[in-house]
């Protein structure tokens, strides 16, 4: 056996979602902050995120969360999340899994009852504490970046659904937040695929009209998913983010449940104080509680946090041989859509 490049990864889920962390083979990643990180990862070299992201080595279900040391002296290690369509800056679900890898694996020391995980990302300041007990991390907080309301009810026109409506909010990267009724399906495992390839067409359309800019990190411009919700006859909310190039989300999704929380503010459906649940398309749930109110820029803005659970399932190296003929992977349509 003869590789010329070798990662280890800790292997992850989150409520069903993968994220599998990278804990060995990447020393860094060029830029003085992790936005610019995060840029150079999406406009300079994007290697790393096709060889590990694509076909033979992943398929499209899943993230890598690369760890690369902390730009901000008040983080403990910098947090980016490769995905098959590009990296991106914040995933809660995965922000869950690189701490419990972490701590499980001693890579940080676990202190009982509580440990302290502080990830630097291109959206921000992300405080993760885990509830420990017996060695395992039962309970992954984490203290989001401040959530906000970009556009509400903005509406794009559809020859398949006519006027569709939604809200671009901002939880540590860009949503369309789409109420489900509108396209005539509920979010249900046997609608996972038309959910799935639905909201990726909207996405794409939306974001050709949206271009979401952030108003103090141009890094972080640009419309990264739809997501679908609907409320449930419980008060919980029931969510499916629709992820390139073609999938749901099998969490309750971080970042949307953030963005959700600050759209629901918006609309004073929340306060202060108040918890929602998150429920994913296979019944997972995160809770969200609204810790405060904020501004972000021209914007009103809320603190949240995010609560859910992670178990690892395995431990995986990783190499490339110099004569593999895929160094950067590959897509088919009959997997990977269009």
């Amino acid at each position: 056996m003869r590789w010329n490049r070798t990662l280890q990864t800790v292997d992850v889920h989150c409520a069903g979602e993968i994220g599998r962390v990278i804990t060995g083979g990447v020393l860094n990643i060029p830029g003085a902050t992790m936005a610019e990180k995060l840029a150079h990862l999406n406009t300079v070299d994007d290697s790393l995120r096709r060889w590990l992201c694509s076909e033979p080595r992943s398929g499209p279900a899943g993230s890598f969360c690369l760890l690369v040391p902390a730009c901000d002296p008040a983080a403990d290690v910098g947090l980016i999340i490769l995905q098959p369509d590009q990296a991106h800056a914040l995933s809660g679900s995965n922000a869950m899994c690189a701490a419990t890898a972490l701590l499980e694996t001693g890579m940080i020391p676990m202190v009982e009852p509580e440990s302290v995980v502080t990830f630097d990302t291109a959206a921000g300041l992300v405080r993760a504490t885990a509830t420990c007990a017996g060695g395992k991390v039962v309970k992954v907080s984490l203290d989001m970046p401040p959530a906000f309301v970009a556009k509400r009810d903005a509406v794009i026109e559809t020859a398949e659904w006519g006027a569709v409506r939604y809200d671009l909010c901002f939880g540590g990267v860009f949503y369309a937040l789409v109420d489900v009724d509108q396209i005539g399906l509920a979010i249900t495992p046997d609608n996972a695929r038309q959910l799935a390839m639905i909201g990726v067409d909207l996405r794409n359309r939306i974001a050709a009209l949206e271009t979401a800019p952030h108003p103090t990190t141009p890094a972080l411009n640009g419309l990264a998913y739809v997501m679908f919700r609907a409320d449930e006859p419980d008060g919980a909310l029931r969510t499916c983010t629709t992820l390139r190039p073609g999938r749901a989300d099998r969490s309750p999704c971080g970042t949307g449940s953030n963005s959700n929380m600050a759209a629901w503010a918006a609309r004073g459906r929340v306060k202060p104080g108040d918890v929602v649940t998150s429920r994913s398309i296979i019944g997972g749930e995160f809770q969200t509680e609204f810790l405060a109110e904020t501004t972000l820029g021209p914007y009103p803005a809320t603190r949240n946090r995010v609560s859910g659970q992670c178990w690892i399932y395995g431990l995986s190296q990783i190499g490339l041989d110099p004569s593999d003929p895929f160094p950067n992977g590959f897509t088919l349509s009959d997997t990977w859509g269009g």
